[in-house]
This record gives structure tokens, C-alpha cells and sequence, in this order.
């Protein structure tokens, strides 16, 4: 990564365009202008070369076209979804496709797919030809899309579609001439629900391939009905006929605090460097933090390790290459809060938590405390010093048995 041995390069993806139309999501709307704006009021998207080493490129997103979400989506879900009269229709087709209960259809559809799809490939696209070390957008990461489906407020699949951009085959020069490489990607998702559409996508429990491309690691809250509902939402079993290393799930109880967080990162640590990837993808949903309406996890902004900030300015040292993409969060202010101080973080800019709120237009929204920081709440912590050791010990067979599969891989990738 260039930013090991220069200034760091980083990439965020905006547009007045993709702002309006992430606007009008209905589980989020206005929370794309609440983050932009507080990203901006900072000061954070002036396009320089600053003190601190960093060069900043903000870039427009170029819109996706049905070829390119083509390339996980099925036609016919993206024909329909398209449809300039979406929002009018009314039959069994939009039920088919999950257009109903969390995933309404709303008139502005077919521009926010379009827009969300293309900010996240334009994303992965400059992160693959190399003109970035870390980039930034966080009008992605709808990580429950399915192929065919929406699910969970999610339509289009930038996640599965950024993953796909990210593994094809390079070539580099090695030894006595240029020989194809497959780049790794890991796919780390820190929202507080399951990243079942991407862990489905990619789950081959029965796969032997030599060179293994893509692994996902979900870190999630998971109960007896609560979204999503997946069998690969619980702790893996390296014994089972269908345990896959490369697709791993770590579910945390409720009030999962920066303790717990800290207790785990290491072995989010130790995958990473098991697998040893060339490229990772971080869902950075921020529904987990404290404030957040469904009231779970006990997750803090910052100030502490284990932190949210902790863990994104640890990955954007690890010497990947990083996409950072945003996820779940519905108290609007609050994520707003959360990817500013991600965006400082991945600029060698950090923020202070104690920083006033500047004045704009969305100001009167961070009332009471007006500064930007996310504290703990109250909610009382259970994950158990017993739930965590057998986290520890189930994962310590899971690192062996992906060591055992990467070290077998061929060479050269």
C-alpha cells in the first residue's frame, strides 16, 4: 500500500446527484445529506495535499448500467426495478421481487440504483487501477441484496458487485515475465446485522478451488428472530461437512461494548493475516452504536480500543488496499457523527470526539450535545468472559483450518 511508504492516498465518492437520490431511500431519508454536509462542514473534502501526508480526490460516481449490475443481478429483477413507472405498479412481479413491507418501491428507484450501484464500482474500480490507497463511500454497503430480491431496505447488491470488480485477474511481473495474478478479497462487515447477502453469495462449503479469492467475516448481533434469519449467522463449526473458512460469521449479544470489541479484534487480526489479502471491503453500518433506535449493542464512536474509530484506523494500517462503504444506522445524526470521524480517521485527520458540531444547515439535528461524538450508553454488556473464550477457541480452530487452505493454494496466485 502506497501509503506505507508516502502520502496516503484517498478517494470520496460524491455527487449532488447521489446525495438526492440516497436521500429518498425510504428506511434513510436525508441521512446521505446529513453525512455529506457534516463531512464538508469539517472542512474534510477540500481536495489537497495536507500537513498531515494525505492527498484527497473527491470524485463524482459514474452511474451503473444494467450491464455492469448485470454482473450479480439477474436481468429480469433489474428490468423490472428499472422501470421508469415503478413506483405506480402494483402486482405479483414486485411482490416476487421484494418490493413490499421493508423495501417499498418509491419513484426515484431506478436513479438510486443506478447511483448507489455506480458510486461503489467507481469506488472499487479506483481502488483496483491503483490511483487510491483507501477510498470512501458511504452511500453504499447494502449488504442484504439479493440477486434477484431486495431485502432489508437494500436493492442493489454494491457490496457482491465491488467484491466481483476487485477479484479479477491482474497481471504482474514476476520472475522472467508477467504472469496473471488473483488478487484476495476480504470482505469484513461490522453492521449490526448478518451480511447475508454477501456471505450467501460467496459461501462454497464444498469448493476446493487452489486459489481461494474471497473470504467474508461478518461481526453481527444474532437472535432468534432477528433480520436477517440465515444459517451462516452463527458461530461456524470447523467439524461440519459444510463449515467454509472463507466465509466466516462472528455473532456478539446484546450490548456488545468497546470491551467485546476489543476482546475480538484480534482475531479479525489474525484472519486477515491467515488469508492475506491485497484488497479489503469494511461495511461500516452504524447501528450498533449506542443511540441507535433498535437499542442492541452498546458500541461507541471513539476514545477507547475497540472503539468503531479504533477498529477502521487499525484496518487502514494493515498495508491493503481499503473501500470503506456505509451500511445500517437510522438515528440519522448519529451515523452522520459516525462517518465524519471515519472520514477524519482514514485521512490522518482525526477529528476530536469534543468538537463542536459546526454551523450549517443541518445543526439543529445534533441537539443536545452538539459536539461529535457518540458515547456508551447503558445497556448492560452479555457477552460473558465464558461466551468469549469459546469464541476465542472455536476461532483458533477456524484460523488453523484457513491457514491450512491459503498455504495450499498455488503460488503466484
Amino acid at each position: 500500500m502506497n501509503a506505507e511508504n508516502g502520502p496516503r492516498r484517498v478517494s470520496y465518492i460524491v455527487s449532488n446527484e447521489l446525495v438526492k437520490a440516497s436521500s429518498r431511500l425510504p428506511s434513510n431519508k436525508n441521512r446521505s445529506f446529513l453525512v455529506h454536509s457534516l463531512v464538508q462542514s469539517y472542512g474534510l473534502l477540500t481536495p489537497s495535499r495536507d500537513d498531515a501526508g494525505t492527498i484527497l480526490q473527491v470524485l463524482p460516481p459514474i452511474p451503473a448500467d444494467i450491464r455492469e449490475l448485470s454482473a450479480y443481478h439477474d436481468r429480469e429483477y433489474l428490468e423490472y426495478i428499472l422501470r421508469d413507472d415503478i413506483a405506480t405498479c402494483n402486482d405479483e412481479m414486485g411482490a416476487e421481487f421484494g418490493l413490499e413491507e421493508d423495501c417499498p418501491a418509491f419513484p426515484e428507484l431506478p436513479q438510486y440504483v443506478k447511483l448507489v450501484g455506480g458510486a461503489t464500482l467507481t469506488a472499487a474500480k479506483t481502488l483496483r487501477d491503483g490511483r487510491t490507497d483507501v477510498v470512501i463511500c458511504w452511500d453504499g454497503g447494502r449488504h442484504h441484496a439479493q440477486k434477484s430480491r431486495a431485502s432489508g431496505f437494500c436493492y442493489v447488491a454494491d457490496c457482491i458487485l465491488a467484491i466481483l470488480v476487485l477479484k479479477r485477474t491482474l497481471s504482474a511481473t514476476l520472475g522472467n515475465g508477467p504472469v496473471p495474478v488473483k488478487p484476495r478479497v476480504m470482505y469484513l462487515d461490522l453492521d449490526l446485522h448478518f451480511s447475508d447477502g454477501v456471505s450467501q453469495a460467496f459461501y462454497a462449503p464444498f469448493a476446493r478451488s487452489a486459489n481461494p479469492q474471497i473470504l467474508t467475516f461478518s461481526i453481527h448481533h444474532a437472535a432468534p428472530g432477528f433480520f436477517p434469519i440465515s444459517e451462516l449467522s452463527g458461530l461456524p463449526d470447523p467439524t461440519s461437512p459444510s463449515f467454509d473458512p472463507f466465509t466466516l460469521s462472528l455473532p456478539l449479544e446484546c450490548g456488545a461494548s468497546n470491551a467485546t470489541f476489543a476482546r475480538v479484534w484480534p482475531i479479525v487480526d489474525k484472519v486477515k493475516d491467515a488469508f492475506r489479502p491485497d484488497y479489503v471491503v469494511v461495511q461500516c453500518g452504524a447501528d450498533g452504536l449506542a443511540g441507535d433506535p433498535y437499542a442492541t449493542w452498546n458500541w461507541s464512536l471513539g476514545g477507547e480500543d475497540g472503539s468503531f474509530g479504533s477498529y477502521i484506523d487499525k484496518i487502514c494500517r494493515w498495508g491493503c488496499r481499503v473501500l470503506l462503504l456505509g451500511g445500517g444506522g437510522y438515528n440519522s445524526p448519529n451515523v452522520a457523527r459516525a462517518w465524519t470521524y471515519l472520514t477524519s480517521i482514514a485521512l490522518n485527520r482525526t477529528l476530536s470526539l469534543d468538537a463542536d458540531i459546526p454551523d450549517h444547515a443541518g445543526f439543529p439535528l445534533y441537539a443536545p450535545s452538539f459536539i461529535l461524538d457518540v458515547p456508551p450508553g447503558n445497556i448492560q454488556d452479555r457477552n460473558t468472559e465464558q461466551y468469549l473464550q469459546h469464541v476465542e477457541d472455536v476461532y483458533s480452530q477456524v484460523i488453523e483450518r484457513l491457514s491450512e487452505r491459503v498455504a495450499s493454494s498455488a503460488p503466484g496466485r
